[in-house]
Formats: C-alpha cells, structure tokens, sequence
C-alpha cells in the first residue's frame, strides 16, 4: 500500500510540477480548474447530492465564474504588456480583498475543530449550505492558486506546493515514529501532535532554504519561514475539515481516483486550505522577487 502511494504520488507530482513550470499562466489556471472540478464532483457525493443535474449545476456554477475570472485576469495582463502599465497587473479590484473570507474561513475552522470536534460531528447542515460551502472553499482555493501563478510566478507556486509536500511527508514520518498524543481522535485518530510538530519543522526549515537560496534580507527571512509555518498548520487543519466532513458522511476516502490515495480531494484538502492563506501571506509580506 505504501508502494502505490509513493508511485502515484511520484507520477502526480511530476505532472503537477511540469505544469507549474511549463504551462503560460491561463492553461495552468485551466488546468488546476480540471483539478477543482474533480474535487467538487466529489464533494457532491460527501454533501449526499445524488441527483445527477443538480450535480452538474453544482459543478457549472463552479465552472462560470472560474472562466470569468481567468479571462478578467489574461485580459489585465495583456493590457499590462501592451501599454506598459505594470500596477494594472498587479491589482484587479475585489479579487484582491475576496481573499479575507476564506482566510477567516479556514482560521474559524482551525479554532473550533481544535476546541469542539465531538460538537462539529454532531452538526448536520442542510445540504444547501454544504453545498454552498464546497463551492466558496473551491473557488477560492482555485482562484488564489492561480493569482500566486500569474503574479508571483512559477518559482513561489513551486515553493508554495513544495511546502505542503514537505509538511504532508513529515508529519506521516514523525507521527508514524514520535507519534503517541492524538491531535483530534473523535475526527482523524491516525493523526498526533508529534506530526503537527514535524511538518512545522520541516516548514520552518523550508523558508529558512529559500530565504537563504534568493538572498533576503534576515528580517524577510524571518517573515516568511513564520508565513510557511502558519500556512502548514493551517493546512492540517484543512485535511482535518474534510476529514470532519468524510466522517459525518461515513465515508473514509472522497472518492477512488487516484490508486493508494483516494480521490483528488484527499489529496488537495491540505491546499485548499492553504492557497488562500499563504497567498495572503505572500501580499502583506510584499514579496515582488519572483514575479
């Protein structure tokens, strides 16, 4: 079982890193919407949405705003090129304020499945604000993956999906060895404190790599191996929330795409989450060097 996860795991993370390194902006935004969309027909079967046209309005209502979005951010970026008007890509309006719900989603999240998971496990939502809720967390995951592509560049995606594959891969290794207090038994019991403990060590030391391979100064140093460590932790709780939402399902995988793993959503849960936050992150911070 081990040798199939890491086989598939290879093969996914080979074609996710050419894409990120190979595709213009547009097609890698397409591409990781093939992603989301694959995600959110398994999140339809999570929420217990069996009724097949609801289930394709479910995904177009998804497809149709991330094809507005995608062309509204092409649009600028030509008009940026053409004109030479630099800002012009830099800023869209809303887009950049839309990434304050979703960090305080996911903040909100982390706080209460960390004081009230036997509560949370025992709300049932009706279906409409499940469903309402797969589409916002998508999207914005979606569309702030996409934004880091297009205005930072392919060096901080790579950084940013390097950080979560670190994480992920330490937090097995640590829990697996060092592992003995559990993080949320009634939610995930295969996971413990030691390996939240690993993956944020292994971010920290992640940021402090970077820092130093590009040269930044000791203070922008510090401020992103703190940005890498909180957008960790806010990734396992990401993987804790669909976690949650797999248990009150009664499901243990999302679907069965992806041999050893799963679906594409047991693979992603921990970006969804982060996505927003670490591209948060990345704008407070200011960082310009990749773009």
């Amino acid at each position: 079982m081990l040798a199939q996860r890491i086989i598939t795991a290879s093969i996914l993370a080979t074609l996710i890193i050419s894409s990120v390194i190979f595709l213009p902006s547009l097609p890698f935004s397409f591409v990781m919407a093939i992603v989301i969309l694959l995600g959110a027909w398994e999140w339809t079967h999570l929420i217990n949405l069996n009724n097949l046209p609801l289930r394709i309005a479910f995904l177009v209502s998804l497809a149709v705003p991330i094809v507005g979005i995608a062309m509204w951010t092409q649009f600028l970026e030509v008009i940026a090129l053409a004109f030479e008007w630099p800002a012009v890509r830099e800023y869209s309006g809303i887009l950049e304020w839309l990434v304050i719900p979703p960090v305080l989603f996911w903040i909100t999240m982390m706080i209460l499945i960390r004081q009230l998971p036997a509560t949370l496990l025992k709300i049932q939502l009706k279906q409409s604000y499940q469903a309402l809720t797969g589409w916002f967390i998508l999207l914005m995951a979606w569309m702030f993956l996409s934004r880091l592509r297009s205005l930072y560049g392919t060096d901080m995606v790579l950084y940013f999906m390097i950080l979560i594959w670190s994480a992920d891969i330490s937090a097995y290794f640590a829990g697996k060895k060092y592992g003995k207090d559990k993080l949320s038994s009634e939610i995930s019991p295969g996971k413990t404190v030691q390996g939240v403990y690993g993956a944020l060590a292994s971010a920290a030391v992640c940021g402090l790599i970077l820092g130093l391979i590009f040269q930044f100064s000791w203070m922008s140093i510090i401020d992103f191996i703190l940005l890498s460590v909180l957008t960790t932790l806010i990734s396992v709780y990401g993987d804790l929330f669909f976690s949650l939402v797999k248990r009150q399902r009664g499901v243990k995988d999302s679907g069965f795409i992806v041999p050893g793993h799963g679906g594409v959503l047991d693979r992603i849960d921990s970006m969804i989450a982060a996505a927003p936050f670490f591209y948060a992150g990345i704008v407070l911070i200011g960082f310009g060097v990749f773009a």
